[in-house]
């Protein structure tokens, strides 16, 4: 967990099963939403076997209960496909229009805001935690800058990573507010020295927030609404605060219990678990629409995005990261794992592909994951000289 470009929110699988079904091998596949004459027919057969071939793979006994998978490359392939079940119990297919857990894909919109308020001159991305006296004694806090937190160059812990944080229950877990986050990794030494390298870490994102609520005198939830929902017209996207109730349709999220079966894990933390870092939730239609603004800066200022863009090495293969925004072979975008549930939204602006992959589970080793694995398997298709996630 969090040690990857595009790493995710709350990696730790959940001790409580909720319901418990079995899934049959053979998982149904719900009708291509596109018009024949754009469909490349060898194409979208290597995109479905791909797809297939890795929910299987990361099964275990019994393949990942489902996924909804999008891929557009301009006059060339158009694919949306729903494989599996949205809801096992109910043997209910996945729809392409089921709503997900987004999980850290909500970093985009926080740095969006970020971003937003940068141009704005609100606050400057070279701005230390130091200037914004949110009084949680964060170490190096007068050295550590805007940017570096959302580079992934703090040095400041992932408290979800703390082993005695890991040890403790879900009601524990569902207790902490963002600040108390931000504090119980307060506790612990700094990593390194800001800006020496890269460490995925989700309490950076808490940070940034609090910071951008003090800027605003409002929440981050509102804000990510008037600046980026509603402006958009993402009426699919929200950012739950109080309970996990999804909106109508939703795919249910799965773990796999002890005995290697799927339990039923929609709903078992709070929203505050992850707020910032990961709360989210959207569908396919809004991701496609929101990875592609973000990702050619039509949410803010040229300087500011190419700030956004400036994307360092993280040192592991061909991976680099940008503010809030990962980076590989010429794709851009992001991927979330949350427990039940793992997504990616990437675009690529030399050639206009987009890519989206919402897996009803959080399945993230080996490396890169569901979600990711999937997402390299139909680059190696659509764009073979630009593949990610390649160490």
């Amino acid at each position: 967990m969090g040690m990857m470009w595009l790493a995710s929110n709350a990696a730790r699988m959940n001790r409580f099963s909720l319901t418990i079904v079995a899934l049959i091998f053979l998982l149904p596949t719900t009708a291509v939403g596109v018009a024949a004459a754009q469909v490349d027919p060898n194409a979208s057969n290597a995109i479905a076997a791909a797809v297939n071939k890795e929910l299987a793979a990361f099964g275990g006994p019994q393949p990942v209960p489902g996924a909804v998978i999008g891929v557009w490359l301009p006059g060339k392939l158009s694919f949306a496909r729903g494989f599996g079940y949205g809801n096992l119990a109910a043997r209910r297919p996945i729809a392409l229009d089921d709503h997900f857990r987004i999980g850290s894909n909500t970093k985009t919109f926080v740095a969006t805001v970020l971003l937003q308020l940068v141009d704005e001159e609100k606050l400057n991305l070279d701005d230390t935690i130091g200037r914004f006296k949110l009084g949680l004694a964060i170490p190096n806090e007068n050295l550590i800058t805007l940017r570096q937190l959302a580079e992934m160059r703090s040095g400041i812990i992932d408290a979800y990573s703390i082993p005695a944080v890991q040890k403790q229950s879900n009601a524990w877990w569902s207790r902490q507010t963002p600040r108390q986050w931000v504090e119980v990794a307060a506790k612990k030494p700094p990593l390194f020295p800001p800006g020496a390298k890269y460490n995925y870490s989700n309490t950076n994102w808490f940070i940034l927030a609090l910071i951008i609520e003090k800027v605003t005198n409002d929440t981050i939830g509102r804000e990510i609404q008037n600046r980026i929902l509603d402006p958009m017209a993402l009426n699919q996207t929200s950012f739950p605060t109080t309970n996990w109730n999804m909106p109508a349709p939703y795919a249910h999220g799965y773990s796999l219990n002890e005995k290697k079966q799927w339990a039923d894990e929609s709903a078992v933390l709070a929203p505050s678990v992850s707020w910032a870092a990961g709360a989210m939730i959207s569908d396919m239609g809004d991701m496609k629409k929101w990875v592609k603004a973000y990702v050619t800066g039509t949410t803010n200022g040229a300087a500011s995005q190419r700030a956004r863009l400036t994307c360092l090495p993280t040192g592991d293969g061909n991976l680099s990261f940008g503010l809030g925004i990962g980076c590989s072979a010429g794709w851009y975008g992001y991927t979330g794992g949350i427990t039940g549930y793992n997504t990616g939204a990437y675009y690529m602006p030399a050639t206009g592909a987009t890519i989206i992959v919402l897996v009803n589970a959080q399945i993230e080793k080996p490396f890169p994951g569901v979600a990711n694995a999937i997402f390299r398997d139909i680059a190696k298709i659509i764009t073979p000289e630009n593949v990610p996630f390649i160490k």
